[in-house]
């Protein structure tokens, strides 16, 4: 039904509406993220882009599950009648931008998130946020001292000179980045990005405490350095995609 009895549009019209004006805007492909409660409108609105003459490959909808918020793995009660309710404004505000566009697509649209406010306010490896950025300012801090100590950051090293596990690991973990971007574009998984985030500055974290970057013999110290330079791109790049800040201090 399309028009109610008393001649007004039925909400299924005006969504019929909005996607037309998407089409007509020269939008050529259409991507709806709705709650779990509108599993079973999907083939209704998809007849309807149909009917319009449109591909039926051209509308596409992915379910996202419900956020749950807690403070220290406790659930916060919220209430619509009684009007105790957290808008999203508000957590942007208690939490910051960083923090909560990292907890948003830090996990599949197909399993609830449980977004810890708490947690997402930490300044310890804990939140895990803080410690993606807390590798790129690490990175940005390595390569102050370098130059402190006047070295120039190199554009090219003898990167055959970096051969022990952990560096080996970290140049492993960065050629996987550009098929983790590819990926999380084709299958719509943007969780890929901060997943691999986290993983990437695991294995920095642990090349950086096995590794002295700085130190006598040139050739593996500039080695290291290219290496640093880019794990530091790669870190920034991938903050940038999800609009998240790469603090150089923290």
């Amino acid at each position: 039904m399309l028009i109610t009895s008393a001649g007004e549009p039925t909400y299924f019209l005006i969504d019929i509406a909005y996607h037309q004006n998407k089409y007509e805007r020269g939008f050529d492909q259409i991507i709806d993220f709705w709650g779990p409660d509108h599993h079973g409108y999907i083939d209704r609105m998809r007849a309807a882009i149909l009917a319009l003459g449109h591909p039926a490959d051209s509308f596409q909808v992915s379910i996202i599950q419900q956020v749950n918020l807690l403070r220290n793995g406790q659930p916060v009660k919220m209430s619509k009648r009684a009007g105790e309710i957290i808008e999203m404004d508000e957590l942007v505000e208690e939490v910051g931008v960083d923090a909560s566009r990292f907890f948003f697509v830090d996990r599949r649209i197909s399993q609830p998130l449980d977004f810890d406010i708490e947690l997402a306010k930490k300044q310890t490896d804990e939140n895990p946020v803080y410690y993606v950025q807390y590798a790129h300012a690490r990175i940005c801090n390595v390569l102050r001292y370098a130059q402190e100590q006047g070295r120039t950051l190199p554009d090219q090293a003898e990167t055959s000179r970096l051969e022990n596990e952990f560096e080996l690991q970290l140049i492993k973990k960065l050629i996987d980045y550009p098929e983790v971007i590819a990926r999380a574009a084709q299958y719509l998984e943007p969780h890929r990005i901060p997943d691999y985030l986290q993983e990437l500055a695991t294995v920095f974290h642990r090349f950086y405490h096995e590794n002295r970057v700085v130190m006598e013999d040139e050739e593996v110290s500039n080695a290291r350095l290219l290496l640093c330079r880019a794990a530091r791109l790669v870190l920034a790049n991938g903050l940038k995609i999800l609009g998240i800040s790469a603090p150089e201090t923290m």
